[in-house]
């Protein structure tokens, strides 16, 4: 057994895991400086819709098919299984469904220690078959040690209003993550819901809308997800549109500012941005659904210049837009509930 001589109490045992050829053990813990029965109580809303604990939208959030109870049905993403023993602000027991490839149980517990403090453990013990015997020391592993980091955070977090040491995603864990946790964006025709861009100019001679998938615990604000897609953009977004503002000189036409992306209108579930150019006049919209966000671009040609212009960009804009999209969509689902929460540098005396 390893232990981590880290102040706030953490046990994590990812080198302690057992990856045998027939069976592996695997427990995470976290000493929590609150009492057994406040966190006993966060571990009772797990799969709820205000759960505490699952680390969601990072991660495929955790669902049954009914409340949490003994026989509850579901699991997160691909892996699934249903609850086998529950001791309400004490424990959880779940047993893997043999199609997920992996026969065992895992459990998540809280249990009361010396001080008024509590220890929130889990505790895997299974055997993987099949294609399962390669994918967990691969894959499955570190995906499942960061995603259990990530509870521990907010366990601490929702308990004490602070996490003293958050976690951090190793290099292997981003770049699976970047290739399976997030779909892609697809294209939609314009949402009928989205208002504000209906009327928004007198003619349009080019429209197109891109969709992503908002993840359960996703920030629902517009201005949040607009000021993600059109302030930070990705790098090659940004080189490209540096060189956009050179070469239109060449035409005549003016470069864009920063201002060309500033909020025009917004209402409770769309924001509406956009310019007015000599050669064209354009508007983007960001609506976010209950279960989706959707960025709408429309654009007014007036002249030759526009033209020509929106005959080059039409062939980059999806590319484009759909890059800027997944872009915010990962950064606002990776982003840690615990970022507000760092503890202050301590100040030095005088």
């Amino acid at each position: 057994m390893f232990r981590s001589h880290q102040p706030y109490g953490t046990v994590w045992l990812p080198y302690a895991t057992v990856w045998r050829e027939s069976s592996m053990r695997n427990v995470h813990a976290r000493t929590i400086n609150a009492p057994a029965e406040e966190v006993g109580a966060l571990l009772d809303r797990l799969a709820s819709d205000d759960d505490p604990l699952w680390p969601s939208p990072a991660w495929v959030p955790m669902r049954f098919d009914r409340p949490l109870q003994v026989g509850a049905d579901g699991g997160h993403g691909e892996v699934r299984y249903w609850v086998s023993a529950y001791e309400p602000g004490r424990r959880i027991e779940f047993t893997f469904h043999p199609e997920t490839g992996i026969t065992g149980r895992h459990e998540l517990s809280v249990e009361p220690i010396a001080d008024g403090r509590c220890v929130v453990r889990h505790v895997l013990e299974a055997r993987p078959r099949g294609v399962m015997r390669v994918l967990v020391p691969l894959v499955v592993r570190w995906l499942h040690d960061a995603v259990l980091e990530d509870l521990l955070d907010n366990a601490e977090l929702a308990a004490t209003g602070r996490v003293a040491q958050p976690a951090r995603w190793s290099p292997w864990v981003r770049l699976w993550r970047r290739l399976t946790e997030f779909p892609k964006p697809r294209a939609v025709p314009i949402p009928d819901q989205s208002l504000l861009i209906r009327d928004a100019l007198d003619r349009v001679d080019y429209a197109d809308a891109f969709e992503v998938t908002l993840q359960p615990g996703a920030t629902t604000d517009p201005q949040v997800w607009a000021d993600a897609i059109f302030r930070s953009p990705p790098r090659w977004v940004g080189a490209l549109l540096l060189l956009r503002n050179r070469l239109v000189r060449l035409v005549g036409i003016r470069p864009e500012s920063n201002r060309a992306f500033d909020t025009i209108e917004r209402d409770t579930h769309e924001v509406l941005l956009g310019t007015n150019a000599g050669h064209l006049d354009f508007r983007a919209s960001v609506l976010v659904q209950t279960d989706a966000v959707t960025l709408t671009t429309i654009v007014q040609i007036h002249n030759r210049r526009g033209r020509l212009y929106m005959a080059i960009v039409s062939r980059l804009h999806p590319r484009v837009v759909k890059s800027m999209l997944y872009r915010a969509m990962r950064h606002l689902n990776e982003q840690p509930r615990h970022d507000a929460a760092r503890p202050e540098p301590a100040r030095r005396s005088r």
